[in-house]
């Protein structure tokens, strides 16, 4: 069980602050492609906006900045994270129109849920060791039984 402290409290509102965020990304990513004629084209002025804003976050961050040395020495799968953004962003806009927001929604929370249970389970990519137990896999399949109730529109 886990405890609740106060920056739990505050950790909470803001964990669901990004579902909000998410949905409300797909909508405007959504509605920008109407204008660009192109799912792709749309991810890309979104990601142009974000890596302006990250950049402009990070030269004012005091964090000291990596040098050429310290990025060449990144293990070549932790750079995947950005293709998988392409992939999570550009898909998202094009499966909107076509599933609704709803149902894709549901599906990505769904596949966010079965993959962060596997890299809980076998302590990937440094998480803490949590075994699968049934209510984790009684919690995943309300979720994805709730997904498929929702394919009727």
């Amino acid at each position: 069980m886990m405890k609740i402290s106060s920056q739990m409290l505050l950790l909470l509102p803001l964990a669901m602050g990004i579902g909000i965020a998410m949905s409300l990304q797909n909508a405007l990513n959504n509605q920008l492609r109407e204008y660009l004629h192109s799912p792709l084209q749309a991810a890309l002025l979104s990601f142009l906006v974000g890596t302006i804003v990250l950049a402009i976050l990070v030269f004012f961050q005091s964090a000291e900045k990596p040098h050429f040395a310290t990025l060449i020495q990144i293990p070549w799968f932790l750079w995947l994270g950005g293709f998988l953004g392409v992939y999570a962003i550009s898909l998202s806009i094009y499966a909107v129109p076509k599933l609704g927001f709803l149902i894709l929604t549901g599906l990505v929370i769904f596949g966010q849920i079965a993959m962060s249970m596997l890299l809980d389970h076998f302590g990937w990519f440094g998480a803490e060791k949590t075994p699968i137990n049934w209510q984790r896999l009684l919690g995943s399949m309300v979720i994805f039984i709730g997904v498929m109730l929702t394919l009727q529109r």
